[in-house]
Formats: C-alpha cells, structure tokens, sequence
C-alpha cells in the first residue's frame, strides 16, 4: 500500500513550501530603555524614558554598579527596564560629542527622578551656576543653593549623581586643592576638567 506521505504531490507540496521570511527579533515595550557603553572616561549606563528624557548617564564599572543603577530605575521609574541600544541614540551621541570636544554640554532633556530632592537642589544649582570650563567648591556650592555649612552634604549629593558629565559635578572641587572624589575615579574628573580647560577659549559650537 502507498504510503500518502510519499505520493508525488505531497512530495510536491513539502518541496514548494516556503517558510515565512524571519524579521527582526520584536522586544517588549518598555518604560526604560539602556545600554552600556565605553566612553573616554570609562563604562557608563545610558538610561532613556520612552519620550526620550535621559534618566542616566551613569558610571558602572563593573556588574555589581550595573545591577546598583537598574534596581534604582526599577524603583524609582518602572520595572519596566530594557537594555535596548537603539532608544538611546540620541543621549549616546550628545555625550560622546561632549567628551570629544565638539558641545559644551550634553544637549539631552534631563530627568531627575533618580535623585533625591536635596541632590536635585544641587545638581540644579549645579547646573545653573557653574558654566563650561568654570569651577567651584564643594562650600561655595552649598552656600550658593542656599545650605550654607553642607559642603560635606554636598559632596555626598553630588557622589550619587546619577546624571555625570551630563550635570557636570566634576567641575565641583575641595577648597584645600587637588580633585577630590568622584563617581568615575580620579582619572576620570581629571580628564573632564583638562578637556574643558583646553577647549573653554574657544567659539561655543552648542
């Protein structure tokens, strides 16, 4: 008896069938998107909204700060968290056209909702007080948004900055000289001031 399989048009219709054309992988929708990636001042996680405000530009060196920074996103934003690079684009490159001279500042819509309200004070403060290639102190700092004697605060505020180079704490010193801490080590802030010294002359290109 003739096996039904093997008839010549079922021969035909297995030999014709063609398999649907496979697209691009679909992701989930998300509420945050981001990416890690290797900038001249080390490794930082980039974090976009869905509308593209820019949660984070964060330094994470290793896994243990990577994991740190998405259990604040899950808590404070949504458990809604992707690592998905083409969302952050945009804030990718206007931190990399910053860091390679070419901006005065990361042209990105900030959002502060990693932060706590005393560092929003600060980093506001920050940003509206101190411009490209200029430099504070962590005490004049304080007293300038209005917490005179919290210079230690500050510091502490500015530690956690989820938001580096994008608010530039590394413009923000210690009154007894050299360059104290920072998020992405001292290497890091060194580089940022010296990139900002050489080019703070020159016509503003953003």
């Amino acid at each position: 008896m003739t096996d039904p399989a093997t008839t010549p048009a079922a021969l035909t219709a297995l030999t014709s069938f063609d398999p649907p054309l496979a697209g691009p992988p679909r992701l989930a929708p998300t509420d945050v998107s981001y990416v890690l990636d290797d900038t001249e001042v080390g490794r930082m996680l980039v974090a976009v909204r869905d509308d593209g405000r820019v949660l984070a530009t964060a330094f994470a060196p290793d896994d243990a700060a990577e994991e740190r920074w998405l259990a604040r996103l899950a808590a404070s934003v949504s458990p809604r968290v992707l690592r998905h690079p083409a969302p952050t684009d945009a804030a990718r490159r206007a931190l990399g056209d910053f860091l390679a001279g070419r901006t005065r500042r990361v042209d990105v819509e900030p959002d502060l909702a990693l932060a706590s309200p005393f560092q929003r004070e600060v980093l506001t403060g920050l940003a509206a007080r101190v411009g490209y290639g200029e430099r504070t102190t962590y005490a004049a700092l304080a007293a300038a948004v209005e917490h005179p004697g919290a210079a230690r605060a500050v510091g502490t505020a500015l530690g956690g900055n989820p938001l580096c180079v994008t608010l530039p704490c590394h413009r923000v010193l210690p009154a007894a000289g050299g360059v104290g801490g920072y998020a992405g080590g001292s290497a890091a802030k060194e580089h940022l001031l010296a990139l900002e010294a050489a080019h703070a002359s020159h016509p503003a290109r953003s």
